[in-house]
């Protein structure tokens, strides 16, 4: 049963012999009411405060919901991210593996490209090396046999072989005879020493 603060005021009792005082009565049920009314007051204001703090609660519990929503989004977000920078560093590491295979297989076809260059350019200089040393040999013996002079080609005749030595008119006689069959007496118009090897003499200097 709900009292109200003026109900306890103007309670009344049955008077009976030998009952309470009255005005003690009286002043008990004022004194209560005073309480009664402070009471309900103060029920009032803590009721007003439990419903300001349950609103803020809902606030609370609101704003921590958002803050999960938020936070289970940043999570997701931030784990696509993750994935997807995984994935891209996976893809630039692939890329580079193969870029460096290219790179390391252009490398060794290039050396080995150099490698036969080289190869080919030692045959060249063994070739030219030999070459050289045939033209050289040649040419010292070359010029051991036109220093020695064997044939005497180079040597001056003595005075008297030199007016037996025929004429270019008197040779080209003479030969025209032997190509006619005759038998030609060269005597003492013998040919100078070593003319018989001239043609010899020139392939060798050529």
């Amino acid at each position: 049963m709900k009292l109200t603060p003026l109900e306890i005021k103007q309670q009344t009792f049955e008077k009976s012999l030998r009952g309470y005082d009255v005005s003690e009565v009286q002043a008990f049920l004022s004194l209560l009411s005073n309480e009664w009314e402070h009471l309900m007051n103060a029920n009032k204001d803590l009721e007003a405060k439990i419903e300001a703090l349950n609103e803020r609660v809902k606030h609370y519990e609101r704003v921590e919901e958002a803050l999960h929503e938020t936070l289970q989004t940043a999570k997701e977000s931030a784990e696509q991210k993750l994935a997807g920078a995984k994935l891209e560093a996976q893809s630039s590491i692939e890329k580079a593996e193969l870029q460096a295979d290219a790179i390391i297989r252009e490398a060794h076809q290039t050396r080995q490209n150099i490698r036969q260059s080289v190869l080919r350019l030692i045959d060249k200089k063994e070739e030219l090396t030999r070459s050289m040393q045939a033209f050289l040999e040649n040419s010292q013996q070359s010029l051991k046999q036109f220093s020695d002079d064997a044939a005497g080609t180079f040597s001056l005749p003595e005075e008297e072989e030199l007016d037996n030595i025929p004429t270019p008119k008197k040779l080209i006689e003479l030969d025209m005879e032997a190509q006619e069959g005759d038998e030609v007496d060269l005597g003492s118009h013998a040919y100078p020493p070593g003319v018989d090897r001239l043609d010899d003499i020139l392939d060798e200097i050529d």
